[in-house]
């Protein structure tokens, strides 16, 4: 379990780095839209910030020495992963030029998913 959210630290904090930063790059790699009007980069920018407190979030649990935050975070990653693979596949099928990194996404948040029920099936809360 500690492997897990250690990674998905860096994977979501990476990622909110990049769209914090980068947010019309990013977007770009992704959709292969443009995003410069304001309140379009407004929002990327607010995702960056958010998975970047999600990053954080895993980092913390990851450091819990009786597991109990840390399984409960990776039920909340068991939520989330699947449906960002969702809502980003939901974009893939619609759009007809998807951005060179949509597809590896979906796959990474839907591998991250199944790794999240996986740790939660061998190591069930009973708190």
């Amino acid at each position: 379990m500690k492997y897990l959210l250690m990674a998905t630290t860096v994977i979501e904090a990476g990622a909110g780095v990049a769209l914090l930063g980068f947010p019309s790059a990013m977007v770009k790699l992704l959709l292969s839209s443009q995003f410069d009007a304001p309140p379009s980069m407004t929002l990327v920018r607010m995702i960056g910030a958010v998975l970047i407190a999600l990053g954080i979030a895993c980092w913390l649990a990851s450091r819990d020495t009786r597991k109990t935050c840390a399984k409960r975070t990776v039920i909340v990653m068991t939520a989330y992963n699947p449906c960002a693979a969702l809502a980003l596949g939901v974009v893939g099928m619609r759009v007809l030029s998807a951005g060179i990194l949509l597809w590896p996404a979906v796959a990474l948040h839907a591998a991250m998913g199944v790794w999240c029920i996986v740790c939660l099936k061998k190591n069930p809360l009973s708190v």
